[in-house]
């Protein structure tokens, strides 16, 4: 079965970073576009970034561009977020997802909080 199991949350001070990482098994991995998603509250769930499967088509949500980076690690099932100059409205529960055919699979989330 599906498993992803994200890891890497915490509490950063703005302007400070975090690395998210996923790592994924039960599925061809390689075979699938990953993605980063994240949920602040009160707030519908929203796409952050996604990287195609061999890495040559990205997508970063507008209010992340040129902070976040996406990567992915084919060989070791794993796919990351690299989160710089971290900001208050960064803070959120991040849930890594793949969606085979029409089904969503979700890890449990790891909470990043920034705040001073």
């Amino acid at each position: 079965q599906v498993q992803l199991v994200e890891s890497g949350g915490g509490l950063v001070q703005p302007g400070g970073s975090l690395r998210l990482s996923c790592a994924a098994s039960g599925f061809t991995f390689r075979s699938y576009t990953m993605r980063w998603y994240r949920q602040a509250p009160g707030k519908e769930r929203e796409l952050v970034a996604y990287m195609s499967p061999t890495g040559g088509n990205t997508y970063y949500t507008d209010s992340v561009k040129g902070r976040f980076t996406i990567s992915r690690d084919n060989a070791k099932n794993t796919v990351s977020l690299q989160m710089n100059s971290l900001k208050p409205e960064d803070t959120a529960v991040y849930y890594c997802n793949v969606r085979k055919t029409t089904v969503d699979y979700w890890g449990q989330g790891t909470q990043v909080t920034v705040s001073s």
